[in-house]
């Protein structure tokens, strides 16, 4: 039952609820407005960024926030529109789906290989300098594959950022592990210890209430048709045909 506070302003409730209703579900322009999408540092790094022109060109009237962070911002909150998770959210009213796969290699630089020799098995890796992250500073279990091939071998050159491991790598500072849409792309890059593979997954997750506007649904579109069209293959580490 309303109270006498809820009754003087049930009228004023029914005047914006018919007002809102007559306000248009979709502009027939296309999107409009804002959109910010939360992804992890190193997918909106090396994948995401130089193809978000493209976006831009299809859908002109959207501003893109891209926020590439070691953490994400929180969507419950509606810090963001989208987000790019590496696992699937497990609370909060949040909608995800599949993404997409991506292959995780070790790589050195052809200049350390040059110097200290190429390993080709993970005791091997005993006798050789290794980047990783910093265990304490990890930001998702997801990034705890060190354990997976490093085993009983310690990493000398640490960072919470997958892009200063990237450097680190390249400058000649050790064996590590990167995805393979980074490593590849470098030709100063060699993969070494090829049976060393692994596998993680990319998660697309919105809010529940935000997942049908325009503009989230033009990105979720966009998305699919990158992967389609050849991206879905650099993620998964395939070389170009």
């Amino acid at each position: 039952m309303l109270t006498e506070a809820g009754e003087a302003l049930l009228a004023s409730v029914e005047a914006m609820a018919k007002a809102a209703s007559t306000i248009p579900s979709q502009d027939p322009e296309g999107p409009i407005g804002t959109l910010r999408i939360s992804v992890s540092e190193g997918f909106g790094t090396w994948f995401l960024a130089y193809r978000l022109p493209q976006f831009n060109e299809l859908y002109p009237r959207i501003t893109v926030d891209l926020v590439a962070s070691t953490s994400y911002l929180n969507l419950s909150r509606r810090e963001a529109d989208v987000a790019v998770f590496l696992s699937r959210p497990r609370a909060g009213l949040l909608v995800a789906r599949k993404l997409a796969p991506y292959d995780l290699r070790l790589y050195a630089s052809n200049a350390y290989l040059e110097r200290h020799g190429t390993p080709t098995s993970l005791p091997a890796l005993a006798h050789h300098k290794l980047v990783g992250y910093i265990p304490d500073l990890l930001s998702a279990p997801e990034l705890r594959y060190h354990q997976e091939v490093y085993r009983e071998s310690r990493a000398t050159l640490r960072s919470s950022s997958i892009n200063a491991q990237f450097a680190m790598i390249l400058g000649g500072g050790g064996i590590g592990v990167l995805p393979s849409f980074i490593g590849d792309l470098m030709p100063e890059l060699a993969r070494v210890v090829f049976d060393v593979r692994l596998q993680r997954n990319f998660w697309l997750v919105m809010h529940k209430d935000t997942q049908q506007l325009q503009k989230v649904k033009a990105f979720q579109s966009w998305m699919h048709d990158v992967l389609v069209s050849g991206g879905g293959r650099q993620l998964a580490g395939v070389p170009e045909e």
